[in-house]
């Protein structure tokens, strides 16, 4: 070790290199997902097009359906190369093969509204998930038809507005959906979840949202429609109760599948108690469904899903 000018031990030529030098930054990840006609060559031609920008695959999975003879491709991968440039590769594959595709970065978390009526367990459980960094989305307003959940939405610290619609009036309907439709366009919003939101959406509004509108329900319908479905399949003596996650259409309750929990129940189970069960359920297929969604995992497929968990 050599002396500095001061008298004082100069550190070593080796140690002020390695405190000089910085960690590379990592790459930006990306996830590229499509659907196509079912045909020979497809994965090729989405890896050529990658392995040419020197990307690298970290997780790839894909589902050809024998059924409408669909090709269904998730691919996630690191690159540095230039977005413009990995943009115009991947789209000439995409003219060739007829890919309907869509490519994200994985950096970017989904900005969301939630909408809720005056059940809050929905809300909360995906605001907590958000929280504890469970959940990949951005939760960016709460919208209701009630003022109930307010200071919920408050304590996770997340913009409430009160939209209200009153029953029996179609022009206050309207005039809510309006504002609902301004406020996704005004924030941006990428994905919309009707967490237990008690109001029947417009046609104009489920096509306006098609494949980014989420709704959570009991598994009872159509076998328990209607008003204290609990309270029906209590008194039909039930033995599985549930929870649908699906993608909301302009036909009710019948939009694609995402997502389904059950539980089995019994005699003993009264009606408080398949209550409680119940919104547990509604928790989790509902948290799931909005995961995969934000991870795009979640591809349609006609009337069904294809999701690559």
């Amino acid at each position: 070790m050599t002396a500095s000018p001061t008298g004082r031990p100069a550190a070593s030529t080796t140690a002020s290199a390695t405190a000089s030098t910085s960690t590379p930054a990592a790459e930006p990840h990306y996830v590229l997902t499509l659907s196509c006609p079912d045909r020979p060559g497809i994965v090729h031609a989405v890896t050529g097009a990658l392995l040419r920008h020197h990307a690298n695959v970290t997780e790839s999975q894909q589902f050809g359906d024998p059924d409408t003879r669909l090709f269904f491709l998730r691919v996630q991968f690191t690159c540095s190369a230039d977005p413009a440039r990995l943009d115009a590769a991947l789209r000439g594959a995409a003219e060739e093969f007829d890919f309907d595709w869509q490519l994200h970065p994985l950096s970017s978390p989904v900005r969301t509204l939630i909408m809720v009526s005056r059940a809050g367990h929905c809300l909360n459980d995906l605001l907590y998930r958000h929280r504890a960094g469970r959940l990949p989305i951005d939760p960016v307003a709460v919208v209701s038809n009630h003022e109930d959940l307010a200071g919920l939405a408050g304590f996770y610290e997340v913009p409430f507005s009160h939209v209200p619609v009153t029953p029996g009036d179609p022009a206050s309907k309207d005039a809510a959906e309006e504002r609902l439709l301004r406020t996704v366009d005004e924030l941006d919003v990428e994905l919309v979840v009707l967490a237990r939101y008690m109001q029947v959406l417009s046609p104009r509004v489920c096509e306006a949202l098609a494949g980014r509108a989420i709704n959570i329900h009991h598994s009872f319908l159509p076998s328990f429609a209607g008003a204290r479905p609990y309270h029906q399949a209590h008194t039909r003596g039930v033995r599985l109760i549930g929870a649908t996650a699906h993608y909301v259409t302009a036909d009710l309750d019948e939009g694609p599948i995402i997502e389904q929990d059950v539980e089995r129940v019994d005699h003993s189970h009264a009606v408080d108690d398949l209550v409680g069960l119940g919104q547990d359920l509604e928790c989790r297929a509902l948290a799931r469904a909005v995961r995969w969604h934000a991870e795009r995992r979640v591809l349609v497929d006609r009337n069904r899903t294809v999701v690559f968990r």
